[in-house]
């Protein structure tokens, strides 16, 4: 039940496992060995609702959001919230006001943290019965000012998708350029600038109820493919070649975080 995924600046892959049978832990792979490391399992002793989505900054400290989309397994934290692994292991939940966070996203300069809300209203909308209806919450982009700490503060929203589902996953280019994977009411990655403003828009298909176009998460590539942007969206994942540079961690020899194998 893997969801988020991304490199750290070692190259390990750093995985958000989400609920439904799934880790519901933050976890990291090494490339190089195989070996599976635990990285966040519990907080405060209780299980994760169910991470989804995750971002590295520059200092190796990870942050990952914890909603509930769907699932079998019991609730126990308090808030769908937004939390911050340290270097050193340690687990501070740093937002819990992000409604039911999704995407999440650190600036170029570090001095940023986008957050997508995405609440569609329910905890598990699969199981609810034909003809019952849920009230929809906040479906926006916040920004967060990131301080040198990893500590957030003011609360911004960015753009408000309000009453559409809005936004799901998303990255950045070396201009601090937002790409999002909106779900509606037009299936498209949006480009906004951080400032909010729309700067483009690449359409994935007609809506449709069963989300056979709605995109998902975007992802740049490395090197000298470091404009090349990949996209998923529904069943296909797309590659499309951009005018900018995507924002990528700078490799180096140390690891983030060590974890427990």
């Amino acid at each position: 039940m893997a969801a988020g995924t991304k490199f750290d600046a070692v190259g390990n892959l750093i995985i958000a496992e989400g609920n439904d049978f799934g880790g519901r832990r933050v976890s990291k792979i090494d490339m190089k060995t195989g070996k599976s490391y635990i990285l966040a399992g519990l907080y405060n002793g209780r299980p994760y609702n169910g991470p989804n989505d995750l971002t590295i900054d520059e200092k190796g400290r990870i942050y990952f959001t914890d909603p509930r989309y769907f699932g079998y397994e019991a609730i126990e934290q308090p808030v769908l919230g937004v939390y911050r692994i340290d270097p050193d292991g340690k687990v501070t939940r740093i937002i819990t006001d992000a409604g039911k966070p999704n995407g999440i996203c650190v600036s170029p300069d570090q001095k940023t943290l986008y957050v997508i809300a995405n609440d569609n209203g329910s905890l598990d909308q699969y199981r609810m019965e034909k003809g019952e209806t849920s009230q929809r919450g906040l479906t926006a982009l916040l920004a967060y000012a990131l301080a040198p700490d990893g500590t957030v503060s003011n609360r911004r929203v960015l753009i408000d998708w309000f009453p559409n589902d809005g936004g799901d996953g998303m990255t950045v280019d070396v201009d601090g350029n937002l790409y999002v994977a909106v779900h509606e009411p037009d299936p498209a990655l949006f480009v906004y600038s951080p400032e909010g403003k729309v700067l483009a828009t690449i359409p994935t298909g007609k809506a449709h109820s069963s989300n056979a176009y709605w995109p998902t998460n975007a992802a740049f590539g490395y090197g000298a493919d470091g404009n090349l942007l990949y996209l998923t969206a529904g069943k296909f994942v797309y590659a499309i070649r951009m005018a900018k540079q995507g924002y990528q961690l700078k490799r180096s020899g140390r690891a983030a975080v060590s974890g427990r194998s």
